[in-house]
């Protein structure tokens, strides 16, 4: 039986699996590498009703919605400025479920991780996992982490929530796939005092000629964006060499021929521009052994074109803790949760790298207008099938 988990990543996966662990009355200890858990300081995320009703189930959305603001719909707008469609964003719109909530991801790491440390869930920061080995003990094996300050830890199960570039990922399988560039670059920030008419609680997508853009308006009247734009994977110097004001001007231009709001957004944005690279990893064969598994990125990091990453992560944790307290024996539930989770998760990836492989062509700014089309029509099961899913405790 698992009385103690050993939890690799303090992000959103880490700390809504402990949470679910401590729900199931596992003992669990987060181990995070950076000295915060808020990396991506600036960057905007949306909990979607799947994710928010995963929280529910461990009794931990109350300060995500605390601390966010709604959006209930999307429109899409064409390159000459023309709604497309409009729809529901979550594909119900009936009050009865969470609706999606917007919010910064430093924002939702610090609530998540004080709603942890209210429950007494230790988070030890400056913790690089360096190595794993599984070792025999009076009551079975046990899982003993290694640390790059040198430190250990020791548990009946070691749980890698630690992101993209997983270090348990490697030490459970050497020759797992690495994340694979998209071919597109994310870049989002945030506009102030500009007066483009935007509905209400709403996401407004743009299909321009060259790029794609998103945006809602806060309820301080500032309009949050995001871009997927086509690029080079950006290295560290590549980031590091472009500033604010060359990320606005290479945005704007890409919008600059289109009869959209895209452009004037984007010059009328501060110095707040943080840019990355879209990775995916379409598959990972194998997602545990005996004592480790992983889950959220580091198991099916999905292209951001979907926007399910944060999501998909909560209901991980959530299924993971439920499997821990449903089995005594930790492959058992190892397994049972890559059986409930792996098509599901794989499924959201190939749907996103669908929306990402035609960023910025015609070809995809058709794709996405015949999509708002047939939802407003009455076409939503996809939505539905993405946001509707629930888990039962």
């Amino acid at each position: 039986m698992t009385e103690k988990a050993l939890i690799i990543g303090g992000g959103i996966a880490g700390a809504v699996t402990a949470m679910a662990l401590h729900k199931a009355g596992i003992e669990a200890e987060i181990f995070e590498a950076y000295p915060t858990g808020a990396d991506d300081v600036g960057a905007f995320l949306v909990v979607f009703t799947n994710g928010l009703e995963a929280l529910r189930v461990i009794d931990a959305h109350g300060p995500v919605v605390d601390h966010s603001f709604p959006a209930r719909r999307v429109a899409l707008i064409g390159d000459d400025g023309q709604l497309r469609g409009e729809r529901p964003i979550s594909g119900i719109d009936d009050g009865s479920a969470l609706g999606p909530r917007t919010l910064r991801r430093a924002t939702l790491y610090r609530v998540l991780h004080d709603e942890a440390a209210r429950r007494g869930i230790p988070v030890r920061h400056g913790k690089r996992l360096v190595g794993a080995e599984t070792v025999s003990g009076p009551h079975g094996a046990r899982v003993v982490a290694s640390f790059a300050d040198g430190s250990t830890a020791e548990g009946d199960v070691l749980i890698g929530a630690d992101g993209l570039h997983s270090a348990t990922r490697t030490l459970i399988d050497p020759a797992a796939p690495r994340p694979r560039y998209t071919g597109q670059n994310t870049v989002c920030g945030y506009a102030h005092g500009i007066d483009t008419p935007l509905a209400p609680e709403t996401y407004t997508m743009i299909a321009g000629k060259r790029a794609f853009l998103g945006c809602t308006r806060a309820p301080d009247g500032d309009v949050w964006w995001f871009a997927n734009v086509p690029g080079d994977e950006l290295t560290g110097d590549g980031v590091a060499d472009r500033t604010p004001a060359d990320w606005r001007s290479r945005i704007a231009a890409l919008f600059a021929d289109d009869d959209t709001p895209a452009a004037a957004i984007v010059r009328a944005t501060g110095d707040t521009v943080i840019a990355s690279n879209s990775y995916d990893i379409t598959t990972t064969p194998t997602w545990h052994n005996d004592t480790m598994v992983i889950l959220g990125d580091a198991a099916h990091a999905a292209a951001p074109n979907a926007a399910q990453g944060a999501s998909m992560a909560i209901e991980d944790g959530v299924v993971l803790g439920r499997a821990l307290r449903d089995h005594a024996d930790p492959r058992a539930a190892f397994t049972a949760f890559e059986e409930l989770r792996r098509d599901r998760v794989e499924k959201v990836v190939a749907t996103s790298a669908g929306l990402a492989g035609r960023v910025g062509t015609p070809e995809g700014a058709r794709a996405r207008e015949a999509a708002a089309a047939r939802a407003e029509r009455g076409g939503a099961g996809t939505s539905d099938w993405l946001t509707g899913y629930r888990i039962a405790w």
